[in-house]
């Protein structure tokens, strides 16, 4: 049976994680989204009290806490703001193919590294000519003669580029192979070779590091070698099963921060005499903004319920993807909408809610991949 009611350390996580946001994370949202930073210092805060790599095993330094209680975190985070969220919480991103495919010894070394240290990782699949293709990736892994690698190419649109420590890059021995040329990699940002790129100037989580990272005759030793060619693909897409439900919790926070916006907006603005609250629709609008985050909430929490059972469900990750970030998107050109003029300008919240709204319906597979995804799986019963 399901059980809707949270755990007693559940619902510690969640007012930790929301008083963090409310009093750390939403007093410097605006300047960091203003300046395209990302706060340090409040990383690291994060990383003392337990919001950052919290699925880590205990064998690792970790608390081990489960995906469902991942995703409580990533909501309440992104409530403050999205674009520090995607920053604090792309560690879970890069650990995850380590937790998944890793030796011990990786593990120990890397997971440990996390959990020691207030250090960010990144995760690399994208390129400037693919992204949601992961099959058609062109940076190279040449293989010598005792199991070691070298990398060249670009990586583009990486999240913590120009912070990382280490990254989990994947390469093909052969582009020619699509999926089954894919390697994954580990290597740390001090190796010889490895180049962040240009900060990027985004539209919105301007506050999340985003950059390319340029891969120049990097030497990869065997012991940093997570995945053969052959394997990678698969533990990419895995890995993806595993995050997708993180970013519709990412989404139902945005969508939680745009209706209690709207409520306190409504109540105050007055139009024809009376506060637009009480005008039908506007409530038409709130009502739906309800409805929305009700809906992904439960999608979210079925699909991270089902990890951490050990039930794949690739289906039900791409729906809580697709749904919320869609959701998330619409919530918030609707949150502009109610604010009228005053949602057009960086005085109020909303229009920042939607403009950062908007890349969950793009990073880690599109929304269009999303219904590629679940349509495979309709078709294949």
């Amino acid at each position: 049976m399901f059980d809707f009611e949270p755990t007693e350390e559940q619902k510690a996580l969640i007012e930790t994680a929301r008083r963090f946001a409310r009093e750390r994370i939403i007093p410097i949202a605006a300047v960091c989204d203003r300046e395209s930073r990302f706060p340090k210092d409040v990383f690291a805060e994060a990383h003392a009290i337990g919001l950052v790599n919290p699925t880590v095993p205990e064998a690792y330094g970790g608390a081990g806490l489960s995906d469902v209680d991942a995703t409580l975190i990533h909501e309440e985070l992104a409530y403050g703001c999205s674009g520090i969220q995607t920053s604090i919480t792309a560690n879970t991103l890069a650990l995850t193919p380590i937790k998944l495919a890793g030796s011990e010894a990786q593990k120990k070394k890397y997971l440990g590294w996390l959990t020691a240290e207030p250090i960010n990782a990144a995760y690399a699949t994208s390129e400037p000519s693919m992204g949601s293709d992961v099959a058609g990736m062109q940076c190279r892994a040449t293989k010598d003669g005792a199991g070691n690698y070298v990398l060249n190419g670009t990586k583009q649109w990486i999240t913590n580029a120009t912070l990382a420590s280490f990254y989990v890059i994947f390469a093909t021995v052969d582009p020619a192979l699509k999926h089954k040329g894919i390697a994954a990699f580990i290597v740390e940002r001090t190796q010889k070779g490895v180049t962040p790129g240009r900060h990027e100037d985004k539209l919105g989580q301007r506050a999340s590091d985003t950059a390319p990272v340029v891969l120049e005759d990097v030497h990869v030793p065997a012991a940093q070698v997570l995945a053969q060619p052959g394997e990678g693909f698969k533990l990419a897409m895995e890995t993806f099963n595993q995050t997708r439900p993180d970013i519709g919790a990412a989404g139902v926070g945005i969508m939680r921060r745009c209706l209690d916006e709207c409520l306190a907006y409504a109540k105050e603005r007055k139009a024809f005499g009376v506060p637009i609250a009480q005008h039908q629709l506007v409530q038409a609008m709130l009502a739906e903004m309800q409805i929305r985050i009700e809906a992904a909430s439960l999608l979210v929490r079925k699909a991270s319920w089902s990890l951490d059972k050990g039930i794949r469900d690739s289906m039900g990750s791409s729906c809580a993807k697709a749904y919320a970030a869609d959701a998330a998107m619409l919530t918030a050109t609707d949150a502009v909408q109610v604010f009228g003029g005053y949602g057009y300008v960086k005085e109020y919240p909303v229009e920042k809610l939607m403009r950062d709204a908007k890349i969950l319906q793009i990073f880690e597979g599109t929304a269009q991949v999303q219904r590629i995804v679940i349509a495979r799986q309709l078709l294949a019963r």
